[in-house]
């Protein structure tokens, strides 16, 4: 798959999803401090998933109608990345076929996944 990954959610979680085979653009090393609407333009035109932990995405995709190809929304109580990597395996072990189109929130007592408004 391809995603891109906001420096929120850390740097540890783009190099777990490389070194398991997929394509990961990291805000960290590529846009650091990008505007949101930014990401989300380089997101769409890139055809990439949006992993973050940055809770203002939703109110740009709910809010303002904004195209993206997926978005990733983690709110989670444990932020370190032994527990971003171990919740990352864990929803691309069991949801990798619903992400793209879909707004998934990953939270530390499950999964909600809504597909999108906006194609």
């Amino acid at each position: 798959m391809r995603f891109i990954v906001d420096e929120s959610t850390g740097t540890a979680v783009a190099k777990y999803l490389r070194d398991a085979g997929h394509d990961v653009l990291s805000l960290a090393e590529t846009m650091p401090q990008a505007e949101d609407e930014d990401i989300l333009h380089r997101a769409v035109a890139e055809t990439r998933v949006l992993l973050t932990n940055d809770k203002d995405f939703g109110e740009h995709i709910f809010r303002s109608a904004q195209p993206h190809v997926g978005i990733v929304l983690f709110r989670l109580h444990d932020e370190s990345a032994a527990n971003r990597l171990r919740v990352v395996r864990a929803l691309l072990e069991r949801h990798r076929e619903q992400l793209e189109q879909h707004i998934t929130v990953v939270t530390d007592s499950g999964v909600r996944i809504r597909p999108s408004r906006i194609r």
